[in-house]
């Protein structure tokens, strides 16, 4: 009995509900069945949240508890309550992070994207250098089409550390490429240490890095982190404590 329930249950793609029918209490017939039927879909829920942040590949988990959020400086009109509740994503705005090394940038970030994967938005998270190697590997293997379809069926798209490692043309070239899709498709969170008027530096063409700039802030939320790093402070504390 227990394995044609199997058979039935995989033909209906339930899942695990023969599993999951033992944990629910009997009372009555429609109760029982709703019961059941509740728990198979709040387990499939779990496993596409589960789904979902794996796909993102964030480098590690983050989440807003302990979270300090005074390094930050926040533009006219918008606050840590609308930046949390994503609201951003829906709009398809951007969010902007730029200061200092240690200042919570990536955390932040991170922990947005994991929060929109908990919301059934699809995600992913890319170090800008990986990501312009990525497209560079593409493109030379003939693959660069089908990366770029990938890309766009994103609801947020997080580039990391823009600014750290220079660019060469071709790679500014197709991040300007993606920069551009999204333009009014899709949200961005980018974090920097670079002040915009930097950024040449990293993508070495004036022109393209005004027409990247614009498409950026033009749909954006400029967040602007100071003060010393983070991590420099917690190693400091840890080592008063130890000491």
């Amino acid at each position: 009995m227990i394995d044609e329930l199997a058979v039935v249950c995989k033909g209906l793609r339930l899942g695990d509900l023969g599993k999951l029918a033992t944990q629910v209490a009997f009372e009555n017939e429609i109760q029982y069945l709703t019961d059941v039927l509740k728990l198979v879909a709040s387990n499939r829920e779990v496993q596409r949240i589960e789904r979902l942040t794996r796909q993102a590949k964030f480098p590690v988990i983050k989440t807003f508890d302990g979270y300090k959020f005074h390094p930050i400086t926040w533009p006219t009109g918008f606050d840590k309550e609308q930046l949390l509740s994503l609201d951003f994503i829906e709009k398809k705005k951007n969010i902007i992070c730029l200061g200092a090394v240690g200042t919570g940038k990536t955390y932040l970030a991170t922990a947005l994207g994991v929060k929109a994967c908990s919301k059934g938005k699809k995600v992913r998270f890319f170090r800008l250098s990986d990501l312009a190697a990525e497209l560079t590997e593409k493109h030379r293997t003939g693959n660069l089409t089908k990366m770029l379809k990938q890309l766009q069926r994103l609801d947020l798209l997080i580039l990391d550390e823009v600014g750290y490692i220079p660019c060469d043309k071709l790679s500014s070239q197709l991040l300007f490429n993606v920069i551009s899709s999204s333009y009014e498709q899709q949200s961005l969170i980018v974090t920097s240490n670079l002040q915009f008027g930097r950024w040449n530096e990293m993508f070495g063409d004036d022109r393209l890095t005004a027409a990247l700039i614009d498409r950026l802030v033009h749909r954006a939320y400029i967040l602007s982190f100071t003060g010393p790093s983070l991590r420099y402070e917690e190693a400091m504390r840890e080592k008063h404590l130890s000491g």
